[in-house]
Protein backbone atom coordinates (compact mmCIF):
# COMPACT_ATOMS: atom_id res chain seq x y z
CA UNK A 1 0.00 0.00 0.00
CA UNK A 2 1.35 3.41 -1.00
CA UNK A 3 1.27 6.31 1.38
CA UNK A 4 0.26 9.75 0.22
CA UNK A 5 2.90 12.42 0.53
CA UNK A 6 1.73 15.95 -0.17
CA UNK A 7 3.75 17.79 -2.78
CA UNK A 8 6.57 19.90 -1.46
CA UNK A 9 5.58 23.52 -0.92
CA UNK A 10 7.31 25.89 -3.35
CA UNK A 11 9.98 28.02 -1.67
CA UNK A 12 8.16 31.27 -2.53
CA UNK A 13 4.96 29.93 -0.97
CA UNK A 14 6.85 29.06 2.21
CA UNK A 15 8.16 32.61 2.40
CA UNK A 16 4.70 34.13 1.88
CA UNK A 17 3.16 31.89 4.54
CA UNK A 18 5.97 32.73 6.98
CA UNK A 19 5.34 36.43 6.35
CA UNK A 20 1.64 35.94 7.17
CA UNK A 21 2.62 34.20 10.42
CA UNK A 22 4.98 37.06 11.33
CA UNK A 23 2.25 39.72 11.18
CA UNK A 24 1.29 40.50 14.78
CA UNK A 25 -2.28 40.02 16.01
CA UNK A 26 -4.35 43.12 15.38
CA UNK A 27 -2.25 44.21 12.41
CA UNK A 28 -2.43 43.55 8.66
CA UNK A 29 -0.31 43.74 5.53
CA UNK A 30 -1.60 44.06 1.98
CA UNK A 31 -0.77 41.50 -0.68
CA UNK A 32 1.55 44.10 -2.21
CA UNK A 33 3.18 44.83 1.16
CA UNK A 34 4.05 41.16 1.56
CA UNK A 35 5.54 40.99 -1.95
CA UNK A 36 7.57 44.15 -1.32
CA UNK A 37 8.73 42.87 2.08
CA UNK A 38 9.89 39.62 0.47
CA UNK A 39 11.49 41.49 -2.43
CA UNK A 40 9.89 39.11 -4.89
CA UNK A 41 6.64 38.66 -6.78
CA UNK A 42 3.67 40.96 -6.63
CA UNK A 43 0.19 41.20 -5.12
CA UNK A 44 -1.27 38.59 -7.48
CA UNK A 45 1.42 36.05 -6.68
CA UNK A 46 0.93 36.58 -2.94
CA UNK A 47 -2.84 36.29 -3.38
CA UNK A 48 -2.44 33.05 -5.30
CA UNK A 49 -0.25 31.55 -2.57
CA UNK A 50 -2.75 32.60 0.10
CA UNK A 51 -5.66 31.15 -1.89
CA UNK A 52 -3.90 27.81 -2.41
CA UNK A 53 -2.01 27.34 0.85
CA UNK A 54 -3.07 30.04 3.33
CA UNK A 55 -5.60 28.06 5.36
CA UNK A 56 -3.01 27.00 7.93
CA UNK A 57 -1.75 30.52 8.71
CA UNK A 58 -3.49 33.73 9.90
CA UNK A 59 -4.85 34.44 6.40
CA UNK A 60 -7.04 37.28 7.67
CA UNK A 61 -3.92 39.39 8.27
CA UNK A 62 -3.05 39.55 4.53
CA UNK A 63 -5.61 41.86 2.94
CA UNK A 64 -6.66 44.02 0.04
CA UNK A 65 -5.17 47.50 -0.03
CA UNK A 66 -8.60 49.17 0.16
CA UNK A 67 -9.43 47.46 3.46
CA UNK A 68 -12.35 45.40 2.16
CA UNK A 69 -12.69 42.04 3.84
CA UNK A 70 -12.17 38.95 1.70
CA UNK A 71 -15.52 38.27 -0.01
CA UNK A 72 -17.12 35.05 1.15
CA UNK A 73 -15.09 35.02 4.35
CA UNK A 74 -16.42 38.16 6.02
CA UNK A 75 -17.90 36.58 9.15
CA UNK A 76 -14.88 34.37 9.86
CA UNK A 77 -12.48 37.23 9.25
CA UNK A 78 -14.52 39.65 11.38
CA UNK A 79 -14.42 37.15 14.24
CA UNK A 80 -10.62 37.12 14.06
CA UNK A 81 -10.39 40.91 13.71
CA UNK A 82 -12.62 41.48 16.72
CA UNK A 83 -10.75 38.90 18.84
CA UNK A 84 -7.43 40.58 17.96
CA UNK A 85 -8.77 44.17 18.29
CA UNK A 86 -7.82 44.96 14.70
CA UNK A 87 -8.91 48.54 13.90
CA UNK A 88 -12.09 48.57 11.81
CA UNK A 89 -14.07 51.35 10.15
CA UNK A 90 -17.82 51.67 10.34
CA UNK A 91 -19.66 49.87 7.56
CA UNK A 92 -20.97 51.80 4.62
CA UNK A 93 -23.78 50.64 2.36
CA UNK A 94 -22.77 46.97 2.47
CA UNK A 95 -23.16 46.68 6.24
CA UNK A 96 -19.74 45.00 6.45
CA UNK A 97 -16.99 46.95 8.24
CA UNK A 98 -13.71 47.65 6.49
CA UNK A 99 -10.27 47.52 7.98
CA UNK A 100 -8.93 50.88 9.11
CA UNK A 101 -5.79 50.58 7.01
CA UNK A 102 -4.22 53.74 8.41
CA UNK A 103 -4.20 52.23 11.90
CA UNK A 104 -4.04 48.47 11.17
CA UNK A 105 -1.33 48.34 8.51
CA UNK A 106 1.96 46.88 9.70
CA UNK A 107 5.29 47.79 8.11
CA UNK A 108 7.17 44.69 9.25
CA UNK A 109 9.18 46.56 11.86
CA UNK A 110 10.42 44.32 14.62
CA UNK A 111 10.41 41.16 12.51
CA UNK A 112 13.94 41.55 11.23
CA UNK A 113 15.59 43.58 8.53
CA UNK A 114 13.09 42.81 5.81
CA UNK A 115 13.50 39.09 6.28
CA UNK A 116 10.39 37.47 7.70
CA UNK A 117 11.07 35.01 10.47
CA UNK A 118 14.46 36.40 11.46
CA UNK A 119 15.45 38.04 14.72
CA UNK A 120 17.80 40.68 13.47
Amino acid sequence: MQTYEPPELPEYAERVLQAAEDIPPGRVMTYGDVAEWLGEGGPRQVGRVMALYGGSVPWWRVVRADGTILPGHEQRALGHYRAENTPLRDPRGSGVPRLDMRRARWDGEGAGAGEPGTDG
